[in-house]
């Protein structure tokens, strides 16, 4: 079994506004927080004690830069982050409300990730993978999408399990239907799928979890994690399920929540030594500890503002 947890898409400077409940024309000043939702699963699988590696492309600019930075301060290995003058580093304004949750505006037209080609990525990178996780947002008509395809061909070869968390962002994508037919050509791919109650209607055309799992569980996967916000999460494997509640907290930004969930979540896997063959195995009393560990993350999380910035190590019991 490997140690390390690789992640690849993107990473971008999100800018979190001083003023809550308010319109972007009436924000008066932003913060810059590194994060962006497959760096974001590296710092919450680092902080709570795991080793972790990003596969990106920066700008060569101040941006991309802090980004690099800022990701190895918080113990996430970057030796595979490249820098391109092709492109400038994505950024995305984050507007809050008062109850957290938050709206984006993207600069990403391109940006220097999206560029990323296959043939940038190497199998011996995977030599030591656990797992490999990835999201939606790269996964557009452009080259950083092959090298998606390349480095989970890779991972897979070296026994990692591969964790996909569509993670919608509409307003990066011109054409819906594109990002639907994407995302589905996606799911097989991976051994655990991790999806939120906003998305499931969109990605499987049903409203309803348990209506919709024959349509996830397909090609490798063998874990679908359903997250319902501040109710809760589910998971299931085909042989168990499990459900645990979220504890009620003040929220005051869910930026970078589900990413600490499914980062926790890994991380709870790992410590309890499963494998990808070892995913079918997993008991209701096991998934709920791992959903459990999950929630009270998530629940950290979102008591301080940004992404990698909010998570707090806690112990996994």
């Amino acid at each position: 079994m490997g140690n390390t947890l690789f992640a690849i898409g993107e990473a971008l400077i999100d800018f979190i506004p001083a003023q809550t409940g308010c319109a972007f024309e009436e924000v008066t000043a932003f913060s810059p927080k590194s994060g962006g939702a497959p760096a974001n699963v590296c710092g919450a699988f680092t902080i709570l004690g795991g080793s972790s590696k990003f596969i990106t492309q920066l700008g060569d600019d101040p941006f991309g830069r802090k980004i690099a930075a800022d990701l190895a301060r918080a113990g996430i290995d970057t030796s595979l982050v490249s820098f391109t003058d092709k492109a400038n580093t994505a950024l995305a304004f984050v507007s809050l409300e008062n109850d957290g949750n938050r709206t984006f505006s993207f600069y990403r037209k391109p940006s220097a990730d999206m560029l990323f080609s296959a043939d940038q990525v190497k199998e011996e990178w995977f030599e030591d993978a656990y797992a490999l996780h990835f999201c939606s947002v790269s996964l557009g008509d452009f080259p950083m999408k092959d090298a998606h395809k390349k480095a989970i061909a890779y991972a897979r070869q070296k026994g990692a399990m591969i964790s996909f968390d569509p993670n919608l962002r509409f307003p990066l994508w011109n054409d819906k239907k594109a990002l639907h037919d994407t995302v589905n050509e996606f799911i097989p791919m991976a051994d655990i799928v991790k999806i939120s109650d906003e998305e499931l209607g969109f990605i499987t055309g049903e409203n309803d979890i348990k209506a919709a799992l024959p349509k996830l569980f397909t090609g490798n996967v063998k874990l679908v994690i359903y997250t319902c916000g501040s109710e809760g999460a589910y998971a299931f494997t085909n042989n168990a399920q499990a459900f645990a509640q979220s504890e009620k907290v003040k929220a005051v930004d869910t930026t970078g929540a589900g990413d600490g969930f499914i980062g926790s979540f890994l991380y709870a896997l790992k410590t309890l030594s499963v494998t990808v063959e070892k995913l079918c195995d997993l008991d209701s009393t096991q998934l709920e500890r791992c959903i459990a560990f999950s929630n009270k993350f998530c629940g950290e999380s979102v008591k301080h503002q940004g992404a990698i910035d909010s998570y707090r190590k806690i112990e996994f019991i």
